[in-house]
């Protein structure tokens, strides 16, 4: 199915993070997502320049989600899980040109009729 309404929403926090980082955007409405795990890499001087310090352990937590609850899941995401926090996420989106396999809920499908 080609379709322009989805995005893909990347959330990298520390270890550990990825299911708090989970419920915040089912606070927004997010359904689910995928967690990857991962790890970090950057040269010492690098991070400091950045003033972050640099958790090797990552997880990645991945959500396809409609185009009109982006922004919102984005903010609260970035809110709760940002680099000023312990997660110390970063948070962004990528558009989505085809999405396969989403089924949608029986009540979204009353609410549209």
């Amino acid at each position: 199915m080609t379709t322009d309404n989805h995005e893909v929403i990347f959330a990298i926090v520390n270890a550990g993070y990825a299911d708090d980082a989970m419920d915040v955007a089912r606070e927004q409405g997010v359904r689910g997502g995928t967690i990857i795990s991962g790890r970090g890499v950057a040269r010492e001087n690098e991070a400091a320049f950045f003033g972050i310090s640099i958790h090797a352990e990552k997880e990645i937590l991945m959500m396809v989600v409609e185009k009109d609850i982006r922004d919102q899941v984005l903010h609260a995401l970035y809110k709760q899980m940002g680099m000023q926090k312990k997660a110390q996420g970063i948070v962004f989106a990528l558009p989505v040109s085809d999405v396969a396999g989403l089924v949608k809920l029986p009540e979204e499908t009353k609410e549209e009729s």
